[in-house]
């Protein structure tokens, strides 16, 4: 048997076409397997990123991270009641003003009772 570049082959159209549609479905399916390997890669250095991240934390800025939200609670009680506080402040000042007022009265109605004679 000789083989040149003369050589004519007999094949069905049938099977010449079965042929190429195995050829594009395996094509198709590389692409994808490829695709499906990059995409998992990308996922994994993500992660590994994230837990490099989180690996420097340590349990240290893990613990002041968790007084820092203590101490912010905290905080935030001590404005609510300063807020109260200033509230009654006003509140006190309008009663020295009121006790003021009453004891010039009570020492203008001592004096009025003094000249009576009585």
């Amino acid at each position: 048997m000789k083989i040149s570049d003369n050589t004519s082959v007999s094949m069905p159209m049938r099977n010449l076409i079965a042929i190429s549609v195995a050829i594009a479905v395996g094509t198709m399916a590389f692409f994808k397997i490829q695709e499906r390997i990059n995409n998992l890669e990308t996922r994994a250095t993500l992660f590994e990123a994230d837990l490099v991240k989180n690996a420097d934390q340590t349990p240290i800025d893990q613990e002041q991270f968790m007084l820092l939200e203590f101490i912010a609670g905290q905080v935030e009680s001590m404005s609510e009641d300063l807020e109260n506080m200033s509230h009654n402040k006003v509140n006190i000042k309008r009663l020295q003003a009121d006790m003021d007022k009453a004891l010039t009265d009570i020492e203008s109605l001592k004096d009025k009772v003094r000249q009576n004679g009585h």
